[in-house]
């Protein structure tokens, strides 16, 4: 099993912000590092490294997939990005300076929504009465189906 990185996340609120911390702790910026990072801002929702390696779509430059994850592994020591499992689907990145965020996963269609962590406290405490776990979905989103895949009948 994966374990979380527990690195507190850093505080920040742009590329340069991100840039300036790396280039404090001694790292190099180079132009794959860079580029990683204004794709992280760019993205609308959690992606994975090889949305990022193509250019989110037209969204922003593509990079060499193994500099991405290179990157991203640095990114995620050092509190800028948190990685979460969603499903079948291979890893996401999302830029953790906005806080923990906890998700909900389609296992059929791949979408990945993100919850208020407010709205999962009755869950949080119905498993932590009956079990003595304290969960959380930040890493291991809760899967299931979404809306239109379950009203499909899972025919998707």
């Amino acid at each position: 099993m994966t374990a979380s990185t527990l690195t507190p996340p850093l505080e920040f609120d742009s590329p340069e912000t991100v840039l300036n911390a790396l280039r404090g702790r001694g790292l190099r910026v180079s132009t794959a590092r860079r580029l990683v990072v204004h794709s992280l801002f760019a993205a609308e929702c959690p992606v994975s490294a090889e949305e990022i390696a193509t250019g989110l779509g037209g969204r922003a430059t593509p990079v060499d997939l193994t500099s991405v994850y290179r990157n991203l592994e640095k990114l995620e020591e050092i509190g800028v990005v948190r990685h979460v499992h969603a499903g079948h689907a291979p890893g996401r990145y999302v830029l953790s300076g906005a806080g923990e965020r906890e998700y909900l996963a389609c296992d059929r269609c791949g979408v990945l929504i993100e919850a208020d962590s407010r709205d999962l406290d009755r869950v949080r405490a119905e498993v932590r009465s009956r079990f003595g776990l304290e969960p959380r979905f930040t890493h291991f989103p809760i899967v299931g189906q979404c809306g239109g895949c379950a009203g499909a009948g899972g025919r998707r």
